[in-house]
């Protein structure tokens, strides 16, 4: 089957918008992978969020209950377990590891080690060093401390499983990391029990909407800023 062709049309923008405060925050959000503070998100910060989230065809739950987050926490991590024990998904995640600051300008892509909790390495080193350190022991407990160290949980479940909710469900996700970011707030993805597709229908029933399709897992919280990953120019990567 062919893949159809998408377009982007732009339009001129006054600036003048509640969308010029994400707009001015592009360049700022990242995916913070560290440790969060524990403090809890004000109420008037998360309609905030919710509303920035806002798109039909996407449902948007905000998980803040301890008691909710622990539920979806424990879905996480099983599914985390299982991603760990597939060879393939270890063997991509390595091949997308940038070990050393010279290896991450130099290819211009990928996660500095660093940024996920790893350390400084050669490169010729990096890949046998990460089949020693990253373990499922490890991994669960990092991720467990994490979540629980999160003022909350986002999930972007689309109303179907098509291409166009799919877009939309990312759309969503990015306006929500937008408006994260404006309010001085961290996000990070934790989309295990999305990746494992097994786990999707009990996520989807946690979080209130049986028989839909979860797509999209973040935490968020207030955390430190992280350094930058390196990344490619925009005239390199959009004719």
């Amino acid at each position: 089957m062919a893949a159809e062709a998408g377009s982007i049309t732009f339009t001129p923008g006054s600036g003048k918008s509640s969308a010029a405060a994400l707009f001015d925050a592009i360049p700022l959000r990242q995916s913070t992978r560290n440790d969060y503070d524990g403090r809890t998100v004000s109420a008037l910060d998360i309609t905030s969020l919710a509303a920035a989230a806002k798109l039909a065809g996407v449902d948007v739950v905000l998980v803040t209950d301890k008691t909710r987050i622990s539920r979806v926490r424990d879905l996480i991590l099983a599914a985390n377990t299982a991603q760990m024990a597939d060879p393939a998904f270890t063997r991509e995640l390595k091949s997308w590891l940038r070990f050393n600051p010279r290896q991450a300008m130099d290819r211009g892509d990928g996660l500095f080690s660093p940024l996920s909790g790893g350390p400084v390495m050669p490169s010729w080193a990096g890949p046998t060093m990460f089949e020693w350190f990253f373990t499922a022991a490890s991994e669960i407990e990092k991720c467990r401390r994490q979540l629980d160290s999160s003022a909350g949980l986002a999930i972007f479940a689309s109303a179907a499983a098509n291409p166009e909710h799919w877009i939309l469900a990312g759309r969503s996700s990015q306006r929500f990391a937008l408006q994260a970011t404006a309010l001085g707030l961290k996000h990070a993805f934790v989309n295990q029990p999305v990746e494992v597709a097994r786990f999707r229908p009990d996520l989807a029933a946690l979080i209130g909407l049986p028989g839909q399709r979860p797509d999209l897992v973040m935490r968020f919280g207030y955390a430190a800023v992280l350094p930058y990953s390196a990344r490619r120019p925009v005239e390199a990567v959009l004719a």
